[in-house]
């Protein structure tokens, strides 16, 4: 299966990518030589990580009948200083609220999504390490 995405150069350093028929602005920090009005490319990466596993966990929690109120995802990348600057590793953290949560239930949806669904979580584990935490509030 091929997917396809349009990314249009604006002016200086931001980009307008065109994600079916939605607009996301791409730009770098004014230090940088950026404007600073749009997302950040490798800040993107996290955003596609907490997405997709986060969609997984609870599309399976309701199949489980699981009652979660709440649910956050925050994920800690270390960008390396040398160039290329890409991510040697990433931390996801699960943050559950919700009645009558058990461990066992948060954990084997998390599983699942980090070892067979989330294809964003497959290809970054093959590139950097990766760890994952999950908490009840």
């Amino acid at each position: 299966m091929k997917t396809f995405v349009n990314v249009k150069w604006d002016s200086n350093l931001k980009f307008k990518a065109d994600l079916f028929g939605k607009e996301l602005v791409l730009d770098a920090a004014s230090d940088a030589g950026g404007n600073d009005e749009g997302f950040r490319p490798k800040s993107l990466m996290m955003v596609a990580l907490a997405g997709c596993t986060g969609m997984d966990v609870i599309s399976i929690l309701k199949k489980m009948k699981v009652d979660v109120t709440y649910f956050n995802l925050r994920i800690e990348g270390n960008i390396r200083d040398e160039h290329p600057k890409k991510y040697e590793s990433m931390k996801v953290i699960y943050e559950f609220k919700g009645n009558d949560l058990e461990l066992e239930k948060l954990q084997k949806a998390v599983n699942l999504s980090i070892e067979k669904y989330c294809g964003v979580n497959a290809n970054y584990r093959d590139s950097m390490q990766m760890e994952y935490e999950i908490s009840i509030l």
